[in-house]
């Protein structure tokens, strides 16, 4: 019999001090929710364990709590709070509302042209420099978890990083080997695709049939250049200082 486990309801207080108000979503670790923190008043991502294949996913908490204890950056949310609840571990977290590359291209109508989209992903490079540098890799660098508040970016969601220090765990596909191998080529990998997005974003198709993006995108030479290293068809970018002053130059 496989074990189901219910979300908080809404209203549920946790710990005595976190008021639910929503499921913001669920992945295979764990539970994601806004809840209303009932001492300082503010809203924040209160994230729950689940609780089969426990030891698995309690080291994995733990390790999150950790990752985000060691990083202190304004773009990167705050951990306020762990604890742990009849054996289930809960993180508190910073909840910064924002909007993703998906809600400002289909939904506010939002298009990148090839400088726009390079400039944006050189304030992401800024973020993602930081925590290459203190010794962690994010390892999945989607498009939901970069949001923007006010035109400044924020990188969200550590469940997935490790630092740069573990070992691998088994990988099986070619996929999974680039975005989830623990080394900085995998983060620039992800950003690869993220930049494809952008770079979509104002692409209109001429033909019906789906070409690869080298026909299909418009992009100047150093763009193309600067892609296929991060996408690994050619030399991978060793760095993220490597690939920013790249970046910088399509920028001009």
């Amino acid at each position: 019999m496989m074990f189901v486990e219910k979300p908080y309801r809404e209203g549920t207080v946790v710990n005595g001090r976190y008021t639910i108000q929503a499921l913001l979503g669920e992945g295979s670790y764990g539970m994601a929710y806004v809840a209303r923190d009932e001492e300082t008043k503010e809203l924040v991502v209160l994230k729950q364990m689940k609780r089969a294949k426990k030891k698995k996913r309690r080291a994995s908490f733990e390790r999150e709590a950790l990752i985000l204890k060691k990083l202190n950056h304004p773009q990167i949310p705050k951990l306020y709070d762990s604890f742990d609840v009849r054996g289930t571990l809960h993180l508190v977290m910073e909840y910064i509302e924002g909007d993703t590359m998906e809600t400002l291209i289909f939904d506010k109508n939002k298009t990148y042209d090839e400088k726009e989209a390079f400039s944006l992903l050189a304030d992401v490079l800024r973020v993602v420099q930081y925590i290459h540098e203190h010794g962690i890799v994010h390892r999945d660098l989607r498009i939901p978890n970069i949001v923007f508040r006010n035109g400044v970016v924020y990188v969200l969601d550590f469940g997935l990083a490790r630092f740069l220090s573990e070992k691998n765990e088994r990988l099986f596909t070619l996929e999974q080997r680039l975005r989830r191998t623990i080394d900085v080529k995998s983060d620039i990998y992800a950003l690869g695709h993220f930049l494809l997005f952008l770079l979509y974003s104002s692409y209109e198709p001429t033909a019906d049939k789906e070409k690869s993006w080298e026909d299909e995108l418009s992009l100047s030479k150093e763009a193309r250049y600067v892609l296929r290293r991060m996408l690994q068809l050619d030399l991978p970018y060793a760095s993220v200082a490597q690939l920013a002053r790249d970046v910088a130059d399509v920028i001009g």
